[in-house]
């Protein structure tokens, strides 16, 4: 057995609302963004001061190397984080691991929905600078127990507190965070992906575990603002159907996302909230994930299981 590791990737995002331009070009690879986009973005981050997704996943990593180093039979493993879009970058912290002399990695993504356009590029990104280092890489996990009890945790807190003070059950609409259409299209060479499937898949899981939640939506959140059409139903439009249908209160809770970032600090605590209130919806959200100890315990066991393989 060789010095294995531990790699997490997530997306990443800048600490400063100066750095979104630099940002936002490492995100769609370079390519032309309008200026109104960058500006609008730049203006959802000053709402919310900063994005706190890197600190919180380093705090995932410290949890998880934390639980590892309990094993009295396991040497002690280190746990990585790399970004795919902001530092520290993947290619850079794979090039650490190589120095320190890690010859077997467990690299995890922590977008646990399989995706062409999120988890196969992180899959790529590693493989180009791991050189000797042998990977086994965990392409989705969408249904693991260990997710679904922690979001499921999450849930009963906020559901049994809101239930309790407006005395009658709240249903729960699930999100994940939208991809363009032509992402999930089969084509010749390979079938159609699985994100969708998996996203649901994951909402599913957590409505079974609280039994109390007697109706519960799913749609997709946080739609691009490139070219093309991103997959459905938004937030927006079953906000619009449930208002119709005289709802006035809502749980919302992002079932593909495991900490606080834009997405949750800015999509829905200011936007959706206010789109929401609009409509006469008073919409609430269970407390992130973040530094979860069920979920540190979820990543645990696909880190032992990933090292069986290696």
């Amino acid at each position: 057995m060789g010095k294995r590791a531990v790699l997490l990737l997530a997306h990443g995002t800048p600490d400063k609302v100066e750095e979104i331009p630099e940002y936002l070009r490492n995100v769609v690879s370079g390519r032309p963004m309008p200026q109104a986009v960058v500006e609008e973005i730049q203006h959802r981050y000053s709402l919310i001061g900063h994005s706190p997704l890197t600190q919180l996943t380093l705090e995932q990593g410290k949890l998880l190397e934390e639980l590892l180093r309990s094993d009295a039979e396991e040497p002690a493993v280190k746990v990585y984080v790399g970004m795919r879009n902001w530092r520290p970058y993947i290619p850079e912290v794979v090039k650490e691991m190589r120095s320190d002399g890690v010859t077997e990695a467990a690299v995890i993504c922590l977008a646990p929905q399989n995706s062409r356009t999120s988890t196969g590029l992180y899959k790529r990104a590693v493989e180009a600078e791991a050189g000797a280092v042998k990977i086994d890489f965990t392409a989705g996990w969408a249904d693991h127990p260990l997710l679904a009890d922690a979001f499921a945790e999450r849930l009963r807190v906020a559901l049994a507190k809101l239930t309790a003070e407006i005395g009658e059950a709240v249903p729960v609409l699930f999100t994940a965070h939208s991809v363009p259409c032509r992402t999930l299209a089969a084509t010749e060479t390979q079938s159609g992906d699985p994100y969708a499937i998996e996203a649901r898949k994951t909402a599913e899981l957590v409505a079974r575990r609280v039994p109390e939640l007697k109706r519960w939506y799913f749609a997709f959140q946080s739609q691009g603002a490139s070219g093309g059409e991103w997959i459905g139903p938004t937030v927006e439009s079953t906000l619009d159907a449930l208002a119709a249908e005289g709802l006035k209160t809502i749980i919302l809770q992002p079932i593909g996302f495991l900490c606080d970032h834009v997405e949750i600090l800015y999509d829905v605590d200011i936007a959706f909230r206010d789109y929401a209130k609009k409509l006469g919806i008073r919409l609430e959200r269970p407390e992130s994930l973040n530094a979860s100890p069920m979920l540190a315990r979820a990543l645990e066991d696909l880190v032992r299981k990933s090292f069986s393989r290696l």
